[in-house]
């Protein structure tokens, strides 16, 4: 496939940027009700493994809450017959004892078993949606438009797919069962409670209003620092990812010691959030169990006086405790719950934020062409080339654009290019070269005028079948991790073998390809550093006449490399762009000479255009660039 990127560097020098992920912990926080909604809405559709959870979860709680009231029988029961063989009227009944207790074992190995089976169903579901999630954001990427990943950092997008869907992740597979067994828990706990006394029950229930302030109030403050730890978190992949990519760089300008100063700065900034975040959050457990255990000293004072006073039996107070400690128990639970809950939202709230980031628009009614034919009938004005199928007549009409619309780059471009020619961009940095490629691309859109393909604007097709019909061979290199192979078949994955060895030996790389080691199942490494600049630049034009585009955009292919490897490339770039319509961005105005048609930009207009014969003749802009090449040269 061709190279469809534009050519901005893949290998930043790790700068410190000064946008939305730079600078000091942001300390409002953002819409926590609104991201628990949304979790809320995404989570739907997963509401029938949610459904066979919470009755696997109450059955179980509901099982286990029953166990102390059991077993209060047998301690009454043992009491009782206590009691009886000292005053020598009776004896211990070891076989109604060994009833009671048989009934509370096997309702705790039901629950046993139940809540082994909703742990295996949660844990399923939350590496289910984590998936999900991570589907979603690698398919949003593909929809997402050039602009967002100009402004953005490769390691934010990174830490959105790995940092914050692992948290959203855990903290769902911990959180829904706690909090559902911690609610039931709650609600049952105070039914058993007040079966056995309710004047004991309300004493104990003063610890629910002080427990919910110190909840809320903790939380109140924990949240801001819970969000800024994620992104933070964010900040420090994306610095860690750009230093890595940029070492070739960072050596050459001795910037090891800034870019340690530079993380160091955000690494101090995620260690004081996360300390913050981590804190606040520890301090739940300590205060709950303080609570706790005035529940405690109140039930055991007013249990004493109870059964002193023959209200209640010895067995209603072990059953009693016992309960104020499971009552308590899932208001700690809660506590822990809440921390899970704003980790999760936090992460959440990135993920949302990437999903619902505005992507490419594609044609109102594109699916109307779909089926057309790959040539025109004739008088056919409605006629539209099938995707990869172009013709390849550009015309540029009246085109404005700017990045920002109130800072305009391209002011009134026009020009006709006709099926098969080769069109030459030329004119120096900033004149607006690369940005008529992203035009052409529809990475952008044009503000006002218009782009034509063969007679319809560019704004009539889809994005994927417009890009279909072109091929790009850029100055930046783009190959993944793999062997040459495959590669080159990236260039059209149903190629066999035999035509991807054909368009090797077109881009004259077969010879180099099967010096070495493997040949053509080399494996190239990440950066494919194990091969030379030109051997790289080779290979993409090799993969790029593999796809067979109609359309070809070729970025200064030659630039970086020696002369004789540019003779190659450059024999390579006349066999690729035989019969097809080219568009080249020169800088070295030499290999531009038998262009058809030589487009001239400055300051975003075109100053001149014409072959370069008759643009040295007329003495203008171009002849001055050429003459100041050649001088130099």
């Amino acid at each position: 496939m061709s190279d469809m990127r534009d050519d901005t560097k893949t290998m930043r020098p790790p700068v410190r940027r000064q946008g939305p992920m730079r600078g000091r912990i942001v300390e409002k926080p953002k819409d926590f009700k609104g991201t628990v909604k949304k979790m809320f809405r995404f989570l739907a559709s997963y509401k029938g493994p949610f459904i066979c959870i919470i009755v696997l979860a109450v059955a179980s709680t509901i099982f286990n809450i029953i166990g102390p009231k059991i077993s209060s029988l047998a301690i009454t029961e043992l009491y009782k017959g206590t009691v009886a063989k000292i005053a020598k009227t009776g004896e211990i009944n070891f076989t109604r004892i060994a009833q009671i207790l048989s009934f509370m074992m096997s309702l705790y190995v039901i629950a046993s078993v139940f809540n082994g089976i909703m742990g295996w169903l949660m844990a399923n579901l939350s590496q289910k949606v984590c998936y999900d999630l991570r589907k979603g954001i690698s398919q949003k990427i593909g929809r997402m438009p050039m602009k967002y990943f100009e402004s953005k950092t490769v390691g934010d997008v990174l830490s959105r797919i790995t940092n914050d869907v692992d948290t959203f992740g855990q903290s769902l597979n911990q959180a829904v069962v706690q909090l559902i067994t911690s609610v039931v828990t709650m609600l049952g706990v105070l039914v058993m409670m007040l079966t056995i006394n309710v004047l004991m029950t309300l004493v104990t229930l003063i610890i629910i209003p002080l427990s919910i302030v110190i909840v809320s109030t903790i939380m109140k403050h924990s949240q801001k620092y819970f969000k800024a730890q994620q992104r933070k978190l964010g900040e420090v992949n994306g610095e860690v990812e750009e230093t890595i990519a940029g070492q070739q760089v960072v050596k050459l300008f001795n910037y090891e010691k800034k870019a340690i100063e530079n993380f160091d700065k955000i690494n101090d900034e995620l260690y004081e959030s996360a300390w913050k975040s981590q804190f606040f959050g520890g301090m739940m457990g300590p205060f709950m169990n303080f609570v706790g255990n005035l529940g405690y000293a109140v039930v055991a004072i007013s249990g004493g006086i109870f059964a002193f006073r023959g209200i209640i039996t010895v067995g209603d107070i072990q059953a009693f405790i016992q309960y104020v400690r499971n009552f308590t128990q899932p208001i700690n639970q809660l506590a822990q719950v809440s921390n899970m809950l704003q980790s999760m939202a936090a992460g959440a709230e990135r993920i949302f934020e990437f999903l619902e980031e505005e992507e490419e628009r594609d044609a109102v009614h594109p699916e109307q062409f779909a089926a057309q034919t790959a040539c025109p009938p004739i008088g056919d004005d409605n006629w539209m080339p099938r995707p990869g199928h172009a013709l390849g007549h550009v015309v540029f009409d009246n085109v404005r654009f700017g990045y920002d619309p109130d800072k305009i780059i391209i002011n009134n471009f026009n020009s006709i290019v006709q099926p098969g020619q080769m069109i030459a961009i030329v004119g120096p940095t900033g004149a607006g070269k690369t940005t008529m490629v992203k035009l052409l691309m529809r990475f952008y859109d044009v503000l006002s005028g218009s782009i034509k393909l063969d007679g319809h604007d560019l704004r009539e097709f889809k994005r994927a079948d417009l890009r279909s019909n072109f091929g790009m061979v850029l100055q930046d290199t783009w190959l993944f991790q793999g062997t040459i192979m495959e590669n080159l078949r990236y260039g059209r994955l149903e190629a066999t073998d035999e035509e991807v060895i054909n368009a090797a030996k077109a881009a004259y790389a077969d010879h180099f390809i099967r010096t070495l080691p493997a040949g053509y199942n080399t494996e190239l490494n990440e950066d494919a550093t194990n091969i030379s600049q030109g051997q790289k630049q080779l290979l993409t034009i090799a993969r790029a006449i593999l796809a067979d585009r109609p359309v070809l955009i070729l970025d200064e292919a030659t630039s970086s490399v020696d002369t004789r490897t540019e003779e190659l490339i450059q024999k390579a770039m006349n066999v690729l762009m035989q019969n097809r319509t080219s568009f080249v961005i020169a800088h070295r105005l030499s290999t531009i000479r038998d262009a058809d048609n030589i487009l001239v930009m400055r300051d975003g207009d075109i100053v001149e255009q014409g072959n370069h014969h008759d643009l040295l003749a007329k003495g203008g802009f171009y002849a001055d660039l050429y003459n100041s090449q050649f001088e130099n040269g």
